[in-house]
């Protein structure tokens, strides 16, 4: 093999190698100029509502099915009656239909997608088995038993820029722990 071939293919595989690190490790699009983890809540409605109970999360986490079967158990939401004005729960429950998993382009709504059945109707974003495999390294000790987390539902306390749609590992930083990254 001449030496511009050995030079030739040397290249080829170092570029090969390159697209599968970037392909596999979806957490560093963003610092290659990738978009948002999911879109940011832009109903003011939705986030006054439910933000005066716990965080707003963003419709692009769950299917349309999923926030169709919440919104319309919302005398028991989770135990507690989260009851709205009727026209106040039609327009979330459009909101949130209309920018659900299944209508959004993110990735990580793609990818909660990806991790359902067809038929699967949750109601807990952290019962998914999207998000058990992202989240299966921390312990109770981190989470649960932390007094500045207890909750793997708030999602904010951890992922600093979760408001924005970022959810990105590298951003992470469990209160009492420091940042996160495995």
């Amino acid at each position: 093999m001449s030496f511009s071939n050995s030079l030739l293919a040397i290249l080829l595989t170092s570029g090969v190698l390159m697209t599968g690190c970037a392909i596999g490790d979806d957490d560093d699009d963003k610092y290659r100029g990738g978009s948002l983890d999911v879109a940011p809540v832009t109903n003011v409605a939705y986030g006054e509502e439910c933000a005066d109970c716990h965080m707003a999360y963003q419709p692009g986490f769950l299917p349309a099915r999923s926030w169709q079967k919440m919104m319309g158990s919302l005398d028991d939401h989770f135990g507690e009656n989260a009851e709205l004005e009727s026209d106040v729960q039609q327009r979330l429950t459009q909101y949130l239909m209309e920018n659900a998993a299944d209508h959004a382009n993110y990735k990580r709504s793609r990818a909660m997608m990806k991790s359902l059945s067809y038929n699967e109707t949750p109601l807990r974003i952290t019962e998914t088995r999207y998000f058990i495999r992202k989240h299966d390294e921390l312990s109770r000790r981190v989470v649960e038993d932390n007094p500045e987390v207890v909750s793997f539902s708030r999602c904010e306390v951890c992922h600093t820029q979760a408001d924005k749609g970022s959810y990105d590992e590298h951003q992470v930083t469990i209160p009492g722990f420091g940042k996160w990254d495995d």
